[in-house]
């Protein structure tokens, strides 16, 4: 919300989305509201690649973060 432009705002989105689907999914798979789909939970996957791509994202939320408190 506090991200300089419009690009950094809906890139931060992007990535929330991302990891909060994975938790929802994962959450819902759990309560067996939904059937098992086999995606990893987020930060704990089986290969580390999803974990590099889910921490580059971490790293340029706060790259976003650190940008919006420079005025």
């Amino acid at each position: 919300m506090k991200a300089p432009d419009m690009f950094g705002s809906l890139l931060a989105v992007g990535i929330t989305a991302l990891v909060g689907l994975q938790a929802i999914i994962n959450i819902a798979v759990v309560t067996a509201s939904i059937p098992v789909t086999g995606m990893p939970l987020p930060f704990f996957s089986y290969g580390g690649t999803a974990l590099i791509i889910l921490l580059c994202g971490v790293g340029v939320m706060l790259n976003i973060s650190r940008q919006s408190t420079k005025i």
